[in-house]
């Protein structure tokens, strides 16, 4: 007996995927015979047609279908199930139940009011006799093709990932022994042949031929099942007698276009350069000629290490060995054993990308999660002497297989752990494999521009390309035509409203002929005036030098690809232009062509602040008059780029018509600082220093570095400052502001559960203060908000999106508000405000000072504030000695820490206007002073005595942080010291 299950359709499936949409596949199981069916790509309503047939073991089974979500690097999504039990079949009409729709449910009984869709299927069961079938055989191979070939009728990842929660089902092929035994076990029982056959034949000639049928059955079942598993050993040993090359290519031709995929969440441990070519580094690291590993585990103390051979299953489509080892000893932890398996994710001679999934059994909550590391073997930056490099990214992440409240605890655990490891395994391969400085490439920049060499196109070319079309020809035979008809025609008479010098044409013909001829003039012209502003444009910026001494950013144009035509010649003049930190380059154009060929290169002048982005747009030349018409566009995110990687690469362009056709542009790009990283980092905090009137730590090494895992950045962004505080949703969440000279960022870890995002701060259209409420702790809160369209992968931290499409985000509670405030509208004031902009708030501000100066007598502004007297007294001192109390000396530092100010810094007196100077004064409250502690920072103004009197007046403006209340007022202070007669 047979169950013949038909899988036609579903519909009204769940959105798993970020486009909306789902690639579903349906997985069929009775007892431990399971099938698929093949996946449809980006489908909510599939359809797949197709029949399967299972051998039917116990009438107490029952069949599950479980529709799934395919995932190409990660363990498939679950969108519903349903269950048939074989008694309800047994129990219908002509044992079958036809086509029915079945309603999918979720896993779980607090998700059972879940919509999950529907699946429709036709389910019957089915009994050929011994004249129908005298070979058992011929029943068996439908149990072959669900051994062997429905389970990978589709294109899932064969990873072997660990599945990651309770929503998917293990589906483990049973062996051959396996399935030999349960066969013999569920066939020599009478009982069960007998109720089948009952069924079929009648109960009168059960008891005739019940044990013929039971022994022939059992024969015939075994005979099969020797076939089968003869077969599948054939397979196995013409696989085990490949190479590791062999198998490697046996596998790439299964996988010819599996895209490369993402560094895993967890982190990245090492991510570094080496001068030996992708095939090599994955030949030393995982051929099983390599001694690498043994090596590894020498230097890790491991012990009991067993490799298996490399094995290629599923017909090629997975490709995986299994190691063990006992891992040594730590501090923490015992030594433990542990299982390695290591399997092929992407093999094509240049990339090569491998998931370990490890195992841990035996420490605490070890069955409860496994480790993944993601191994990613691409090629490298060009070397100067044209030889192979390549770079190796390895990231991991805990992949959960149950709930624990530990995850926390475990994940912290597996960081450490990761890190130690890994630094060995980076400090042996280096011992195999030269490392690769980035720097040590630089020469090749200069090589790789030079190699790239310009066409210069003729104007007697362009003048081809121009007018060699139907349009011109076709003008100048119609110009030779009239001209020839005006030479042979006879003067006409004069008649209707004609007079000598005018004629006018004599019929709608010839005005239907005037209005043909003046509309391909027309058509000329313009040509001509394109071809003039052609001529023009053709040198572009290609060649211009850049200038200055900073961040030099330097673009290789090469080619285009699968350009939009927009013309009427099936054909586009492509021109490119880049903008990148307010300025623009803009390359020649090509005319009629789809595929140009530019290989140009562009030079941005010396920028003082790193770029973030730089946008690109490809536009179609359409002469002087016309409207321009985008061919595409793209963003190059510097960020989220490494620039290894846009050393050469291949950027799709955006846009409807881009999308259309596909276009893409072939870049190089390349990003250094001809000033050096420290120099860099410390102009730019002394300039940050001056706006917020405080001064800034430098962060170390190790911070820095924490500070780029966290949020993915590159090498050169360096942490400016951090804050405490609180991001307002729908409910709040504690973290930290992290603020660089690029992005603020935002990261939170409560109780597992973490939040980040970053927002640059060229996005940033405008920061509003919010008067401070209840619900902010009594704290100024802070509104930034992007422009439209910006922004769109931070939204999850947005608090709302305004009618006009900007994200807006909501920061509160700030431990030290005055310092977060001013450090973060200083670094947006510098990043998003145009230099137009910027001179503009600076004549602005020096208006207002120089206001306060005429009108108030006052640089500071303080008059105006209502003062009390407090101190006056007339000392025999010299003047001189007095105001060295000022001069910021040795003298100056010891009143001041005999007073209880500690850490006292003070910037030089400059000069604002004549006769008045300025300076910036910050310190400390010792214990003595102030119980709770507290900072101070000070503007303090230096200006002679009015009424010519012999003397000075110190003004101060006092910023209190870190004082009860310190936030809400300042302190200003007017003292003058004035030269008195001795009397």
């Amino acid at each position: 007996m047979r169950l013949i299950v038909q899988v036609i359709e579903a519909r009204n499936l769940l959105a798993m995927d970020s486009n909306g949409l789902s690639d579903p596949y349906a997985k069929l199981q009775l007892g431990k015979q399971r099938s698929k069916t093949k996946v449809i790509k980006e489908n909510l309503n599939p359809t797949w047609n197709e029949e399967f047939s299972f051998r039917v073991g116990d009438l107490n089974d029952e069949l599950t279908i479980y529709v799934l979500d395919e995932d190409k690097y990660f363990a498939d999504d679950f969108l519903g199930q349903v269950k048939v039990s074989l008694t309800k079949v047994l129990d219908a009409d002509n044992f079958s139940l036809g086509t029915q729709w079945y309603q999918l449910h979720p896993k779980g009984k607090k998700l059972k009011n879940k919509d999950c869709g529907e699946i429709c299927l036709t389910i019957s069961l089915s009994h050929k006799s011994a004249e129908e079938s005298p070979k058992a055989a011929s029943v068996m191979q439908p149990l072959s093709d669900d051994l062997a070939s429905n389970s990978d009728r589709s294109g899932e990842l064969k990873t072997g990932l660990p599945l990651s929660n309770g929503n998917k089902e293990p589906s483990p092929l049973p062996s051959a022994d396996e399935t030999e035994s349960t066969k013999d076990d569920r066939t020599n029982g009478p009982s069960l042949v007998d109720r089948i056959y009952q069924i079929f034949a009648g109960k009168n000639q059960v008891e005739a031929t019940s044990s013929e049928k039971d022994s022939e059955l059992s024969e015939d079942l075994r005979e099969a099942s020797t076939n089968l598993e003869v077969s599948e050993i054939q397979i196995d040993d013409a696989y085990l007698n490949l190479s590791f090359e062999d198998l490697l290519k046996t596998f790439e031709s299964k996988h010819q276009e599996t895209e490369t995929p993402e560094s895993l969440p967890g982190g990245v441990v090492l991510d570094q350069c080496y001068a030996v070519s992708p095939f090599d580094l994955n030949t030393l690291l995982f051929s099983p000629s390599s001694n690498f590993l043994q090596s590894l585990a020498e230097v890790q103390g491991s012990t009991g290490l067993q490799i298996e051979p490399w094995r290629l299953e599923n017909d090629g489509e997975i490709l995986k060995r299994v190691i063990s080892y006992t891992k040594a000893a730590t501090k923490l932890v015992k030594a433990v054993k542990a299982t390695e398996e290591q399997t092929y994710l992407k093999a094509d001679g240049k990339t090569y990308c491998i998931l370990l999934s490890v195992s841990t059994p035996d420490v605490p909550f070890g069955t409860s999660f496994r480790t993944e590391v993601l191994f990613c073997i691409i090629p490298g930056p060009e070397l100067p002497s044209e030889e192979k490099s390549s770079r190796l990214v390895i990231s991991w992440r805990t992949n959960f297989l149950q709930s624990t409240m530990m995850k926390s605890m475990i994940e912290n655990g597996t960081r450490q752990g990761m890190k130690e490891n890994y630094a060995q395994f980076a400090e042996l391969l280096s011992q195999n494999a030269k490392p690769l400085d980035l720097k040590d490439t630089g020469s090749s920049k200069e090589e790789i521009l030079a190699s790239l060499q310009t066409e210069e196109e003729s104007d007697w070319k362009l003048a081809v390309r121009f007018f060699g079309n139907f349009t011109v020809v076709s003008s100048v035979f119609v110009a030779i035509y009239v001209f020839t008809h005006i030479m042979l025609a006879k003067p006409s008479v004069v008649q209707g409203l004609e007079f000598p010098g005018l004629d006018l044409p004599d019929s709608i013909g010839e005005v239907v002929v005037c209005g043909v001829l003046v509309l391909q003039g027309q058509r000329v012209l313009n040509m001509l005036a394109r071809f003039m502003q052609a001529r023009q444009q053709r040198g572009s910026d290609h060649g211009i030098k850049a200038q200055g001494d900073g961040w030099l950013l330097t673009v290789a144009l090469i080619e285009g690809a699968s350009l939009a035509a927009v013309d009427s010649t099936g054909y586009s003049d492509p021109y490119v232009v880049f903008t990148c930190n307010g300025k623009t380059k803009t390359s020649s154009i090509k005319f009629q062509t789809l595929e140009p060929q530019w290989n140009e290169i562009f030079e941005f002048d010396a920028m003082d602040d790193p770029p973030s982005v730089m946008d690109i747009e490809v536009y179609d030349f359409d002469g002087p008059f016309d409207d321009i018409t985008s061919l595409g566009r793209a963003e190059v995110n510097f960020l989220k780029s490494n620039l290894s990687e846009l050393a050469d690469i291949w950027i799709p362009l955006q846009g409807k018509l881009a999308q259309a056709c596909q276009s893409k542009l072939h870049l190089r790009i390349f990003l250094n600082n001809s000033r050096g990283t420290h120099e860099v980092v410390k102009d730019y905090l002394n300039k940050m220093e001056k706006e917020v009137g405080k001064k800034i730590t430098v962060r170390s090494p190790q911070t820095n570095s924490e500070f780029q895992k966290i949020f993915s950045l590159p090498p050169e962004e360096f942490l400016i400052n951090d804050f405490t505080c609180h991001l307002k949703r729908k409910m709040l969440t504690q973290g930290r502001l992290f603020l660089s000279p690029r992005i603020v960022g935002f990261y939170s870890n409560l109780f597992g559960h973490r939040t980040k995002f970053f927002l640059l701060w060229d996005d940033i259209e405008d920061i509003q203060l919010i008067a401070p409420t209840l619900s902010s702790m009594g704290s100024p809160s802070l509104l930034i908000i992007l422009r439209k369209g910006r922004g769109m992968d931070a939204k999850h931290g947005a608090k709302a999106i305004d009618h006009e499409g900007r994200l807006r985000f909501h920061f509160q509670s700030f431990v030290s508000y005055t310092v977060a405030h001013r450090t973060i509208m200083a670094l947006w004031k510098a990043r998003s405000l145009s230099p137009e902009q910027k001179v503009q708030l600076v004549e602005e501000e020096s208006e207002t000072k120089s206001l306060h100066t005429e009108d108030n007598g006052s640089f500071l502004g303080i008059t105006e504030a209502k003062m009390s007297e407090v101190f006056s007294s007339t000392i025999p001192l010299n003047m001189n000695s007095l105001m060295e109390v000022f001069e910021g000396g040795s003298l100056e530092q010891r009143v001041m820490e005999k007073v209880g100010c500690i850490d006292y810094s003070v910037t030089p007196w400059e000069s604002v206007k004549s006769d008045v100077f300025q300076r910036q004064v910050h310190y400390k409250f010792n214990k003595h002073l102030s119980s709770s502690g507290g900072e101070v920072t000070t503007t303090q103004q230096r200006s002679p005595l009015p009424d010519n009197r012999n003397g000075w007046v110190i003004e101060e403006v006092m910023a209190l942080q870190g004082v009860l209340l310190g936030d809400y007022f300042n302190m200003f202070s007017h003292a003058e010291r004035e030269l008195s007669p001795v009397k």
